[in-house]
């Protein structure tokens, strides 16, 4: 289950009982939900509608391209594109500076992918409710089609437009980061490089001399009991707290010393120490809570990902039906036994599932007791099998599982279930990575740690597996597929 932390968890270690009743009758008082002081009402409003209205701008001037109106069926398609779009394609990327060229081209590629998903919700809810579209219809034809292009180069217009403003009628604040860590290190690393924020890091505060601060960081300002006077001498307008999640000695001090300012104090809580997997901010009715171990599929995402796993399992199983006829009937005629073997393992929040694959193998285990790793040349692999396990076509059974929902495409692969509860006592955080469904391929297999059953070798798969969670995007998915395809001739780690 998830792990969440509410935010008092943070005051209950390092604010003492007097300042907590002040931020618990701060708390009770009515909250604004409007923007925080990152942005600009405009910048906040221009980065959450930008893309769902210039998508929806764009149908109407296709549509009247084409002499027709945003009426009936069309006017349903721009309510839903809007929908989809605030929430698939997520805050446009106008606070962002620009990019090389290799890192633009990679955001226009995630745009398309999200815009495909968006496209393909549309569609089904359009299916659904009885409405049809001709597929030959241009004015809609090229709305898709060029849309992702419109979305990105109108980022990058608008950023520099927004930005051009900014620097003109703006004048940038002076912020401070209190505690030279790698959360703060990394804190002012994002400040420089989103200049519409127009935050000027005039330094650090840390109690450390300097020669034992990164040389990144530069010499301190002064110690953290000097940041109240500091802020008041020169006019520090945001003071950013990056801390651990462990009582910290002065903290207290620090913030009633800057009670007397007008500064805006910020907690940056560094999580590092925990080992976090897709930590955020959720609010229930009111009460602000930290996740520190969740699922990175969540709302629209997960819809995503589902959408993904369907299309392009229906796609591989289209192009691929014959070659799978083709194995199953090498299998029967290679050796005896079932052409499907079929065997337990752990799928999403640890749940059992059954997992397919063409039998490679004279023998069968059923994985929950007992658990043989296959090595080289081992004789339990009939030829065919050896074949079929190279290539990896062993898995293609997989596919209908991903159908089913059991499995996805890309994901952590499904250990069976004596080999969970062996390295489950050997390997930290080993059942977090069954916060997500298990895939046919992963970010382990593609790196090369797609055999072994050896301790060292399975840290590095579980490593593998948690990066994946903590920085899974569709465009890692495609990275991964694309990958793997290009392993199935040449891993030498297959047997």
């Amino acid at each position: 289950m998830p792990v969440v932390l509410p935010l008092s968890f943070l005051g209950d270690m390092m604010i003492d009982e007097p300042l907590m009743a002040d931020l618990d009758r701060a708390r009770s008082q009515p909250q604004s939900q409007d923007v925080t002081s990152f942005d600009s009402s405009a910048v906040f409003l221009i980065k959450a509608l930008f893309y769902p209205v210039t998508a929806v701008a764009f149908l109407a001037f296709c549509l009247w391209l084409g002499h027709r109106t945003l009426t009936g069926t069309y006017f349903l398609i721009a309510v839903l594109t809007f929908v989809g779009a605030a929430e698939l394609l997520g805050d446009s990327r106008i606070d962002h500076d620009a990019a090389k060229i290799p890192q633009e081209l990679r955001w226009l590629l995630d745009m398309v992918l999200r815009w495909i998903a968006v496209g393909a919700c549309v569609g089904l809810v359009l299916y659904l409710s009885g409405l049809r579209v001709s597929a030959s219809d241009r004015a809609l034809v090229v709305w898709f089609a060029f849309t992702p292009i419109v979305l990105w180069g109108g980022t990058i217009g608008m950023r520099q437009a927004l930005l051009y403003v900014g620097i003109k009628h703006a004048n940038p604040r002076r912020a401070i980061i209190v505690g030279a860590n790698k959360q703060g290190i990394l804190l002012g690393k994002k400040l420089s490089e989103q200049s519409l924020m127009r935050v000027n890091l005039l330094g650090y505060f840390d109690d450390r001399p300097a020669n034992h601060l990164p040389s990144l960081v530069g010499a301190p300002l002064g110690r953290i009991i000097d940041v109240p006077d500091f802020v008041r001498e020169h006019g520090v307008n945001v003071v950013y707290i990056p801390l651990p999640i462990f009582p910290r000695p002065g903290i207290t001090k620090l913030l009633r010393g800057l009670r007397d300012t007008v500064a805006s104090v910020y907690f940056v809580p560094d999580f590092s120490s925990l080992s976090n997997i897709q930590s955020r901010v959720d609010v229930l009715h009111g009460m602000p809570m930290i996740a520190v171990n969740e699922s990175p599929f969540f709302g629209v995402r997960s819809v995503a990902k589902r959408v993904s796993d369907i299309v392009m399992s229906f796609l591989i199983l289209l192009v691929l039906w014959p070659v799978l006829i083709a194995v199953a009937v090498g299998v029967k005629c290679s050796s005896s036994g079932p052409a499907i073997f079929k065997q337990l393992r752990y799928g999403l929040d640890g749940s059992e599932i059954l997992v397919y694959k063409f039998r490679s193998m004279t023998v069968t285990e059923d994985g929950v007791t007992r658990y043989t790793q296959v090595t080289r040349d081992d004789n339990r692999v009939t030829p065919f099998g050896a074949f079929i396990r190279r290539t990896s076509l062993d898995e293609l059974p997989q596919l209908f599982n991903v159908i089913e929902g059991s499995m996805s495409l890309v994901g952590p692969r499904p250990h069976a279930i004596a080999v969970n509860e062996h390295y489950r006592r050997l390997i930290p955080s080993y059942m977090f990575r069954h916060k997500v469904k298990p895939g046919i391929t992963g970010w382990a297999q593609v790196n090369g740690y797609r055999g072994g059953d050896d301790l060292p070798t399975m840290t590095k798969r579980i490593q593998c597996d948690l990066e994946y969670l903590k920085n899974w995007s569709m465009w890692l998915d495609l990275k991964i597929i694309l990958r793997t395809f290009s392993l199935l001739w040449g891993d030498r780690d297959a047997f």
